[in-house]
């Protein structure tokens, strides 16, 4: 999987993402973060408009440290070629967010010189 640093030195990659039991998937293009343990955030509008199911809450803390009650929403993502069913969060920024859950046991290179992303 291909990505780039941007402008504001995120790095970032594509992946793709359905509504459960629907086939047809959307790319969405996120930003990896290493201090997210979780596997999958989403722009509250994508949720919207994917029309992502709630399915329960979790507490989160922030990286200010700050505890909040989080809603979950059911999702379908296809993370190198496979595809899974997933429970994932909201965030009302520009770009989703992919944590260390999905990249357990992938290795990835980001280059910032020469603006490159690499996760295999």
């Amino acid at each position: 999987m291909i990505g780039f640093v941007d402008d504001k030195w995120r790095a970032l990659i594509r992946i793709r993402v359905a509504s459960p039991n629907v086939d047809e998937l959307i790319e969405l293009l996120v930003w990896i973060d290493t201090a997210f343990n979780g596997s999958l955030v989403l722009p509250r509008n994508k949720v919207e408009e994917l029309r992502l199911p709630m399915e329960s809450s979790a507490e989160a803390i922030l990286a200010d440290g700050n505890k909040v009650e989080l809603e979950t929403f059911g999702c379908s993502i296809e993370w190198f070629g496979q595809r899974y069913d997933t429970q994932i969060m909201t965030n009302d920024s520009e770009y989703g967010l992919v944590g260390t859950m999905l990249l357990a046991g992938r290795r990835l290179t980001i280059d910032y010189e020469n603006r490159t992303v690499e996760l295999s």
